[in-house]
C-alpha cells in the first residue's frame, strides 16, 4: 500500500474502489482480478483489498451500487428542488443511468449475478436501497405504509427501465429515456381518467403514493 492508503479501513478501502470496479469487471467479471486491477489503481494491496469484499462477486456489486447511491445526489440539476415529483423521479433515474453508462457490459454482468436464485434476497435488498436513495433524495418523508409502497413500486420501475437501458444502443440513450418517459404519463394519464370518472376531478392533487403506485413493472 501507499503511505496514502496504508491507514485506511477495509470499509475505506472498499468505498475507494467501488468506483473503479465496474471498469474492470467489464474485461474480466466481477473476480477477484476486478478488485486486484482497481487495488493497482489506487496504490492498495491487492490482498487486502480482497478483504473488503469478503463474499465476492455479490459484495463488489454491492460496493459498486453503493457508490452510484452516492454520487446520484452530486449529479442531480440545480434547480432539482423546484422540480415536480414526476420531474424529480425521472431526472433521479437518469442520473444514474448516466452514472452508469460507461460500464454497461459490468451492468450486464451483474444483473446475470443478481439474477441467480443464491442471490434473490441480496438483489432485492439492493434495489431497495436504491429506491430508498432515490426516495430520500427527493425529499420523501413518509413513515407510514407509503414508505413501504412508494420504494416497492419504483425499485419495480427503475428495474425495468435498467433492463432496457442495457441493450440500448440508440444516441444518448435515447429509447430508454423514452421508455421511462411513457411509463410514468401513461401512469398520469390513468390517474387523471380515473379522477375524472370518480367525479373527483375538480382541483384534485394527484397524490405521490398512488403516482408511484401505478408503475408496476418486474423487479431484477
Amino acid at each position: 500500500m501507499s503511505e496514502a492508503t496504508d491507514d485506511l479501513t477495509l470499509d475505506e478501502i472498499r468505498a475507494l474502489l467501488a468506483p473503479l470496479l465496474a471498469r474492470h469487471a467489464a474485461f474480466d467479471g466481477w473476480r477477484r482480478q476486478a478488485v486486484s486491477m482497481a487495488a493497482q489503481d489506487k496504490g492498495v494491496d491487492a490482498d487486502i483489498a480482497a478483504l473488503a469484499f469478503p463474499d465476492g462477486p455479490i459484495d463488489m456489486i454491492d460496493a459498486w451500487f453503493a457508490s452510484i447511491d452516492a454520487r446520484m445526489v452530486e449529479t442531480l440539476p440545480a434547480d432539482f428542488v423546484a422540480l415536480s415529483i414526476r420531474r424529480k423521479v425521472i431526472a433521479l433515474i437518469e442520473a444514474r443511468l448516466a452514472l452508469i453508462a460507461p460500464d454497461r457490459e459490468a451492468l450486464r454482468r451483474a444483473i446475470a449475478i443478481l439474477a441467480l436464485p443464491t442471490n434473490a434476497v441480496r438483489a432485492g435488498k439492493l434495489a431497495w436501497r436504491a429506491a430508498d436513495a432515490m426516495w430520500r433524495a427527493a425529499g420523501d418523508t413518509a413513515a407510514d405504509f407509503n414508505h413501504y409502497s412508494k420504494r416497492t413500486t419504483l425499485t419495480a420501475v427503475y428495474a425495468s427501465t435498467l433492463l432496457v437501458f442495457v441493450d440500448d444502443e440508440s444516441e444518448g440513450h435515447a429509447d430508454s429515456r423514452a421508455f421511462l418517459a411513457r411509463r410514468i404519463d401513461n401512469v398520469m394519464q390513468f390517474e387523471k381518467a380515473k379522477a375524472k370518472l370518480k367525479g373527483a376531478g375538480g382541483g384534485e392533487h394527484l397524490s405521490l403514493s398512488r403516482f408511484i403506485g401505478r408503475l408496476r413493472y418486474p423487479a431484477i
